[in-house]
């Protein structure tokens, strides 16, 4: 568990939350006293990646034309 006062911990938040979102716990202190914790949250799932969602999906492109058409014939009969 690393420690940063409450000055510092204002201007490195950005870099403190990174450090927390990869398992670190940071304590802020003030006048050398702890007077809060960034823990890692417990027990929530991650969300997967955007890239992996996207490819997952799979497209089939039917053209619109192609759908009117064939919707006009099957109105014919």
């Amino acid at each position: 568990m690393i420690e940063v006062n409450i000055k510092e911990a204002r201007s490195q938040l950005s870099s403190l939350l990174t450090r927390v979102n990869q398992g670190e716990e940071v304590a802020v202190t003030r006048h050398g006293k702890k007077v809060a914790c960034l823990v890692p949250p417990q027990g929530v799932e991650r969300l997967p990646s955007l890239a992996d969602f996207r490819s997952s999906l799979s497209v089939q492109i039917i053209p619109l034309s192609g759908t009117v058409i064939e919707s006009r014939k099957q109105e014919r009969y």
